[in-house]
């Protein structure tokens, strides 16, 4: 499975961004998803996860109330929308795929990653 991310680029702190994720085949529905991000100098971290199938979402902390993950399972394709945005929020974007469902926050699970997508917030 490919995984294309879209959607990333520059905006002022307090801006949206909606991040995109589309799966070259179809995603069952025992399957997660989930969004990552990496900024300069730091670990790959978690950001939201959810269930393909029941749709049922999770997110860190640090984005909870700010960002919305969402799947649409007709086109196959995962979505991050990203609300009052921050500074802090910059980093690559990455989409990944676990087919086994196991809805993990750890970024090993995942056994397909989208290419990533730069997103940078400024002050």
């Amino acid at each position: 499975v490919q995984l294309q991310a879209s959607g990333g680029g520059l905006v002022q702190a307090g801006g949206s961004l909606r991040l995109s994720c589309a799966a070259s085949r179809r995603i069952f529905s025992s399957s997660s998803m989930a969004w990552f991000r990496q900024a300069p100098g730091k670990e790959r971290e978690f950001v939201a996860k959810i269930r393909w199938g029941a749709g049922t979402s999770y997110s860190a902390d640090s984005v909870q109330d700010r960002f919305t993950i969402s799947r649409d399972t007709a086109k196959n394709t995962l979505y991050l929308q990203m609300n009052s945005l921050k500074p802090e929020d910059t980093a690559v974007y990455y989409c990944a795929l676990d087919r086994r469902g196991r809805i993990s926050s750890a970024r090993y699970e995942y056994e397909f990653w989208g290419q990533g997508t730069q997103d940078t917030v400024s002050s």
